[in-house]
């Protein structure tokens, strides 16, 4: 079975975020971290080459698969940022309508700029995901 490449590392945070190409996702990223540190209480990790993670929860598949990934965390990609809402948004309806400019995945929130979305809401959403997730994968 192939390994996961993306892992948790000791690569900097802060010269990852100010390596960012596009100035306006480069203070974006520099905000999230910043919220995302508020709100879970956790030190902002690496995972892989461009994953800003927070948290750590292990996962088993029915396959076998295995491996670890953050609770919550983000990416500033060249198209947008991508904040992992890691138990989707089956929930969070009545949140995403009140977001402002956004786009949804399984469990990804793309938002082009944090100017484009209600920042209150957006932490909402990321606070009850990362409970969310700490709930269902406490030791």
């Amino acid at each position: 079975m192939a390994e996961l490449k993306t892992k948790e590392n000791d690569a900097s945070v802060t010269a990852f975020l100010d390596g960012v190409g596009h100035p306006a996702r480069r203070e974006d990223g520099k905000v999230l971290r910043q919220m995302m540190e508020k709100i879970t209480g956790e030190t902002a990790r690496m995972w892989g080459a461009n994953i800003v993670g927070f948290g750590r929860y292990s996962y088993v598949y029915a396959s076998g698969h295995s491996g670890e990934w953050p609770l919550t965390g983000f990416s500033p990609r060249k198209a947008s940022l991508s904040i992992y809402i890691m138990p989707g948004f089956r929930k969070s309806a009545p949140l995403l309508k009140k977001l402002g400019k956004h786009k949804i995945g399984k469990s990804c929130l793309y938002v082009n700029h944090l100017e484009d979305v209600d920042l209150e809401v957006l932490e909402k959403l990321i606070k009850d995901s990362f409970e969310e997730m700490r709930r269902k994968h406490e030791a």
